[in-house]
């Protein structure tokens, strides 16, 4: 089958090949339900998890021709916002919910209890959300890749969350971050190094700059911004090359998803590269579709060094072979993309 992207939808899940130097949607699974995230397993790059928005988690065990819900009929999550697994155990899953809680799974699936912890946390109550159709809720979950017992839990709203012991306490992080938490990168190489992007601007509070990316020296104790070269206060798809860990992707732009709707130029987003682990950043030109759609995802190849793939809010799909200085649209029409994960099968 070779290079495979599964995405994840505001209807459904998709699996995408290549087949020789084209691109072709094999499946489109889960129509209905919007999947904020997929997750294939780091032991089978054909297992794959699906979180969706109302109906919990489901698994396909031949990348997406298939999809069943292992734990039905059972307690289990059900408005799903993210879904990680522990890379020392694939057997054992968590996924974030809406409004915030952790459920955890030690049988990939088929049963999950709730990570009590998380809900009687003692500012997640008092939590509240600007959008009135959305709660709080968890938007990534990242376990260290050393230390299954360390994890951290990205809030949106609410900063972050961290445990060092499973899960049995947590300890909020919020020196210097903004309360609109999108997603977490742990550098592998020294993972009291960590990376998040941000609402910015519209969740700014005192303790913070209101930008879009933020960098971690300590563990998460404290915060400082970074790509400050862009001025821009809002970012989800943050991204490592898994060969270079100094080489980072991101895309920013200024204002919200709905003030992007109401403009015909859409977000104007900044797609940007680091090579050195934040420290400096430079704009990439992915063409006018991707910065008015907004980089939604991205992800990095880590077999074929510097091809990179970007997913759109609007449902496009590029790709670059010189780690992202030049860039194709895969001419594909897909659904708006929340979430993509590269595979090869």
């Amino acid at each position: 089958m070779g290079t495979v992207l599964y995405l994840g939808t505001r209807n459904g899940v998709l699996t995408v090949i290549e087949d020789g130097r084209s691109w072709a949607i094999a499946n489109h699974d889960l129509k209905g339900w919007e999947v904020p995230e997929v997750e294939p397993s780091p032991d089978d790059p054909r297992c794959v998890f699906a979180g969706t928005r109302g109906d919990g988690v489901w698994r396909s065990e031949d990348a997406g021709a298939h999809w069943s819900k292992p734990s039905y009929g059972r307690v289990a999550p059900g408005k799903v916002r993210c879904v990680t697994i522990d890379p020392h155990n694939a057997q054992t899953v968590y996924a974030g919910c809406e409004p915030i809680s952790i459920w955890k799974s030690a049988d990939g699936g088929a049963s999950w209890t709730e990570v009590e912890s998380v809900r009687n946390f003692p500012s997640v109550a008092s939590m509240g959300y600007p959008v009135p159709t959305v709660e709080p809720h968890v938007r990534d979950i990242t376990v260290d890749p050393y230390d299954s017992n360390t994890i951290y839990a990205a809030l949106q709203v609410g900063y972050m969350l961290k445990t060092t012991d499973g899960g049995a306490m947590w300890r909020l992080l919020d020196n210097g971050l903004d309360e609109d938490v999108h997603a977490i990168i742990t550098d592998p190489r020294d993972t009291s190094h960590l990376y998040i992007s941000s609402g910015g601007e519209g969740m700014r509070s005192g303790k913070a700059s209101g930008r879009s990316l933020y960098r971690s020296l300590d563990g998460g104790d404290n915060w400082l911004p970074i790509a400050l070269e862009f001025q821009n206060e809002y970012s989800v798809a943050f991204a490592y090359d898994p060969a270079d860990p100094s080489i980072m992707y991101s895309a920013v732009a200024n204002g919200n998803p709905g003030q992007w709707r109401a403009r015909e130029s859409g977000a104007e987003a900044n797609l940007i590269r680091s090579r050195d682990a934040g420290e400096t950043w430079h704009e990439l030109n992915a063409g006018k579709e991707a910065a008015r759609g907004f980089p939604e995802a991205i992800a990095v190849d880590p077999q074929t060094p510097g091809r990179v793939f970007l997913a759109t809010r609007s449902g496009r799909l590029f790709t670059s072979d010189d780690g992202g200085d030049s860039w194709s649209d895969l001419g594909l029409d897909t659904p708006d993309v929340a979430n993509m994960k590269i595979v090869h099968v």
